[in-house]
Order: structure tokens, then C-alpha cells, then sequence
């Protein structure tokens, strides 16, 4: 019998698992269907815009999982660690599952051809330390290369996925899985650190899975697309849908949708009823969709069918959301649709969005006011105004409260403090880092408020998340102002640098908006604050002098600061994260150690 979301509530409407629920009871119950529908599908976009369809069925599945499963079995112990080093793709899905169901401790990692990646892979494969590393037949030779810089001794076993016989599907064996033994390591970004590995258990993703289901206002039959790297956390919970729920995802590769966006979209609006299509992507994807995504003329396109669209991982545009609204409201897309989320790694990914039924809310707060920690709403009119896009509400079973981090207390709604989050579906621990473990995932609230607690149901001695990420509560819903390591502390009083990002991007055109960071550094008894900026495209010769004094024009009439030190530089030279986060620590660190070229402009 099909089951139901509700079976998984208590009477409390909380999240209820079943004793012993794990990743592979899932699995187990589709596999034994032995169906012959797909689970996963790959598009695979060939150069000459010819594209071939991959497809993994249940029964596939089944047979392959066991038998990578059974071949690690041979040649691991339960609590080894399997890295993925895979292109994108099914058997990049059968090797990650294969992990989890030979009892191993899954690692999700990339295929060494990413560029500019190897010195994070290196660290990764360094802390993880796996016995065995799975690839395919196409990607052993660069993998091979890879792994050769690593002293004998540390060198990891190497498998293709692709060349495991079936034969062998028959030869896995049961292994005894708890709730809470580790499912897989789900590394950070790295946006202001070196990658650590969130441990992540059967308990966590279960949970996790459930409650955004709940809060988006899902089924255990929903469709997804994705074109999210699997070795990240929201492409990773995308494949995990699926496994959980029994339903169908068409993936493709993170290039094949930044190189033509409209495949993303119109994966979203085909086969399927009304109502059954999910996906989520980070804010830059609905931009690059808005702008270079719309179907070509003469082509139908029916999006009445999308039921959510989560828009998380990096900071979310109200600009943005409007402009895909306007782009894709022709095809029938809801105003609804679109879903602005907070999430994390160590929350396993998410924690809020907006209701179902409910558009995307934006609020403009006073910028002065926010500098001192109130959030304080103004006019979109107003001179000091920044606009705000509401995350929602927390998910079920899920609690987020606003904290002063230095005492450990509540703050009440419309002060700004630290993230702080409890529930079943956050990470155990850094993986062999205790006390960066006991510092983010073991805090305990001090006192939380009399009434109106966002604390209230969770247990007195629980243990407390820290985010590292500034929000405030207004009417009820979440909203994240920005990261505790970014904040510019200027003349005693805090700064956004998203904000001051944003203005920089609008004071010239010579400036590639969301390619602009700012950072503080020591300047005297004080900080100064740098910007970097990379020129945008049909500029590079434009007058750097001009720019410059554009700049610091704008920041100074915005936000009441004079600019220390400006970069203007060629496209891709500020650093990223692997998810396309701007990396402010990252970038700060360049700079002081003297990159970006030629100083071209300092006050």
C-alpha cells in the first residue's frame, strides 16, 4: 500500500519516523516493486544540440545498486568511506546509493576535470581519508591521475561503477543500518574555510526529505527536474526524492542548463499532469532563465504543471523572482510558484520557504537602523531603504531562533542576531573535527523569551546550530540579513556588504552586477572597506578613473562610507565557491596577499 505524508506525523502533526527507518527501508520498499518505471533519467546535450536520453528504471536500479553494493562489500569494511568522483549522471545516482546500501559512509564528490577545483578535492579526499573511490570507465583516467599525488600509502582503491558485473547483485548482503549511523559526509562550499564534512545520517535526510515535502506542499509522487551538481546539497536532497518518495527526476549537467537555460524550463513543463513538477536552483538560475531562457518563437511551452520552485543556496533577488514572474506568467507559471528558501549543509539543506499558496513577500528596512541591529520598515522610496525577500516559515519539527550570540539569549522579533537551529534534521558533527563540532552544533540557549519564543516545543536542554548566518523575525517569518563573517564593521557601526555590492553594480554600467564583492581590512585604528569588482562585458576600455569615481559616489551617498581601495579586474577573477557563492573571505585574502593585478585606483 502506498503511503501517505500523513503516515509520517504524530497527533502533534510533528514529524514521526518509524523505528529503524533508514535511506535503505526506502530504497528496499521500490526495489522490491521491481518496477520497470524510471526513477532517473539524463539528458545528455551533445555540442551539435543533439541530445541523448539516459534512463535508470526501478528494476535497473536494483540490480545495479546491489551489485556495486556487493563488489564493495568485498573490499570494505562497514564505516569505510566511498568517494564519488563521477561525472553527472546515473551512475554517479547507483554509486551513491551503492555506498550507503554496502554500509559504507558515502562522499559526494566531482570528477578531477573541474577547473579550478583540484587544491579543494585534494583537501576533501585528505579529510575524508576513503578506502575506496568510485568513477566510471570514461572519467578512470583523470581520476587515476588525481589520486597518483597522493603517497601510496593514502591511496584509495579505484572502481567504475559502469564495469561492475550485475551478476554480482545476487552476492550483497544485509548490513545492520541505524538511524543515526552516518549516511554520508556532505562537505561545505568552503565559502569562508577550508571544506569541512557534515555528517549527515539516515535520521537527517529522512527528516529533511519530509519536511520539505510538508512545507512546499508536495507528494510521494512528485516529478523533479535538476541540473544541480549531485555532489552538493541541494542537488544531492534533489536525488533523494526519488529514493524516499518512489517518484522521477530528469537530471542534466550544470553546464547544459547555464549554456542553454530554456532546457531546464522546458523539462519543468513537460509530461506530467497539472500541479506535479518540483525543482530548485540557486538565485542566479532564475536570472539566467528570465534572460536567456524563453522558449523559441513558435515552440509551446505549459508551466500551469510547476508546483514549486525552491530559490535558495545564495542570497535571494527580489528582482530576480519579478523578473521571471514577468518572463514565464505567459506559459502559464503561477505567481506561487516560486519558493525563496533558507537552508544550510548542516541542517542537511533546508529549513524555510513560503507557504504553498503564498507569493513571494518583500519588505524594505531602514539601512541605518539595520546597521545598529533593528529591522526597522521604511518605504521603497525612502534614501536609507534595502530591500528584503522573505524566507517563510520554518519547517515542521524544525525551530529557528534569533540569538545574541555573546550571551546566548532570544532576541525578540525585529532585533537582528545569530541563526540558531534545532531539530532531527541537522548534521551530527564536523567529521573529525570536535572542536569546530562542540563550537557550531553543541549550543545551548541561556534563556529564550517569555512569549512569542520561536524556542517553544523544543526540548529545555536541546542543543542548538550556529548558523553563522543574521536573520530577524517580522510577522512571523524569517528573514536572513547576511553572514556574521561578512559584516563590515566601519566606524562602529555594521554594514551589509551585500548591500554595498548592490550598490556599486548599479553606480555604473562599467560593473557586472553579482560579480562585485566587499570586504574590510585594517586601515589604521579602524577598518577600510575594498571593493572588487570584475568589468563587465563591451567595458574593459572604459575610463578606470570614471568608474572609480562612480563608485565611490554611490557608496558614499548610500551608505555614509568612503572607499579605501576599489579593483576593477577581468571576468573570473572573483572567487566563488564550488555552488556559485561570491567567496568575501576568500577574496579578502587574495588581496591582502597582493592579487588582482595592478592597483588602479586607492584613496
Amino acid at each position: 500500500m502506498a503511503l501517505k505524508v500523513e503516515d509520517y506525523l504524530s497527533e502533534s502533526g510533528q514529524i514521526e519516523l518509524p523505528k529503524d527507518t533508514t535511506i535503505c527501508t526506502y530504497l528496499d520498499r521500490n526495489f522490491e516493486a521491481a518496477s520497470p518505471a524510471v526513477a532517473y533519467r539524463y539528458l545528455d546535450y551533445g555540442p551539435d544540440r543533439s541530445v541523448r536520453r539516459i534512463d535508470l528504471s526501478w528494476q535497473q536500479m536494483r540490480s545495479r545498486v546491489s551489485a556495486v553494493g556487493a563488489r564493495l562489500q568485498q573490499i570494505t569494511e562497514p564505516g569505510d568511506r566511498v568517494a564519488i568522483l563521477a561525472p553527472q549522471g546515473v551512475d554517479y545516482v547507483v554509486a551513491f546509493f551503492a555506498a550507503i546500501k554496502a554500509g559504507c559512509i558515502a562522499v559526494p564528490l566531482f570528477a578531477p576535470e573541474m577547473a579550478g577545483q583540484a587544491e579543494r578535492l585534494d583537501n576533501v579526499i585528505g579529510d575524508a581519508q576513503p578506502t575506496v573511490v568510485l568513477t566510471t570507465s570514461s572519467a578512470a583516467e583523470t581520476v587515476r591521475d588525481c589520486l597518483r599525488r597522493r603517497a601510496v600509502r593514502l591511496r584509495p582503491r579505484m572502481m567504475a561503477v559502469d564495469e561492475v558485473p550485475e551478476t554480482l547483485a545476487a552476492e550483497i548482503r544485509p548490513v545492520p543500518i541505524g538511524m543515526d549511523d552516518i549516511a554520508y559526509l556532505q562537505y561545505t562550499s568552503g565559502s569562508t574555510r577550508k571544506p569541512a564534512g557534515v555528517e549527515i545520517t539516515h535520521r537527517s535526510v529522512c527528516t529533511n526529505v519530509l519536511q520539505m515535502v510538508l512545507s512546499v506542499g508536495l507528494d510521494f509522487d512528485i516529478r523533479s527536474v535538476s541540473w544541480l551538481p549531485l555532489f552538493h546539497d541541494m542537488g544531492l536532497l534533489m536525488i533523494m526524492f526519488p529514493a524516499l518518495c518512489g517518484g522521477h527526476i530528469t537530471l542534466m549537467s550544470p553546464a547544459a542548463f547555464v549554456r542553454r537555460p530554456y532546457r531546464w524550463i522546458k523539462e519543468l513543463g513537460s509530461d506530467t499532469e497539472p500541479g506535479r513538477t518540483f525543482a530548485a536552483a540557486p538565485n542566479f538560475a532564475f536570472d539566467l532563465a528570465a534572460t536567456r531562457g524563453l522558449p523559441p518563437e513558435g515552440e509551446s511551452l505549459d508551466l500551469s504543471n510547476v508546483a514549486g520552485l525552491i530559490n535558495g543556496s545564495e542570497p535571494v533577488s527580489a528582482d530576480s523572482i519579478a523578473r521571471f514572474n514577468e518572463a514565464f506568467a505567459p506559459y502559464g507559471l503561477s505567481p506561487t510558484a516560486v519558493k525563496p528558501s533558507y537552508g544550510l549543509a548542516e541542517a542537511t539543506l533546508f529549513v524555510s520557504t513560503t507557504d504553498p499558496d503564498a507569493a513571494p513577500r518583500v519588505i524594505y528596512l531602514d539601512r541605518y537602523e539595520l546597521g545598529f541591529g533593528h529591522a526597522v520598515k521604511t518605504t521603497p522610496t525612502a534614501p536609507t531603504a534595502t530591500t528584503h525577500v522573505s524566507c517563510g516559515h520554518v519547517a515542521p519539527s524544525q525551530w529557528a531562533a534569533i540569538v545574541d550570540a555573546a550571551t546566548g539569549t532570544e532576541l525578540p522579533d525585529g532585533e537582528v542576531g545569530e541563526v540558531w537551529l534545532h531539530g532531527d534534521n541537522m548534521g551530527a558533527a564536523y567529521w573529525r573535527r570536535p572542536q569546530e563540532t562542540e563550537a557550531t552544533f553543541r549550543n545551548k540557549l541561556v534563556s529564550t523569551l517569555p512569549e512569542g519564543s520561536h524556542a517553544a516545543g523544543a526540548e529545555p536542554d536541546a542543543l542548538w546550530l550556529r548558523t553563522g548566518d543574521l536573520g530577524v523575525y517580522l510577522d512571523g517569518e524569517l528573514f536572513i540579513t547576511g553572514r556574521v563573517k561578512d559584516v563590515l564593521i566601519v566606524d562602529g557601526r555594521n554594514h551589509y556588504p551585500q548591500d554595498i555590492e548592490h550598490t556599486v553594480a548599479e553606480a555604473t554600467p562599467a560593473v557586472r552586477a553579482g560579480f562585485v564583492v566587499a570586504f574590510a581590512i585594517p586601515r589604521g585604528a579602524s577598518e577600510g572597506l575594498v571593493i572588487v569588482a570584475e568589468r563587465a562585458p563591451g567595458h574593459g576600455r572604459a575610463d578606470p578613473e570614471t568608474v572609480t569615481a562612480d563608485i565611490r559616489a554611490a557608496v558614499s551617498r548610500g551608505h555614509g562610507l568612503a572607499v579605501a581601495d576599489i579593483r576593477l579586474v577581468s571576468a573570473g577573477a572573483v572567487p566563488r565557491t564550488t555552488s556559485g557563492k561570491l567567496a568575501r573571505q576568500a577574496a579578502r585574502a587574495e588581496y591582502l596577499a597582493g592579487a588582482f593585478g595592478k592597483l588602479e585606483s586607492q584613496g
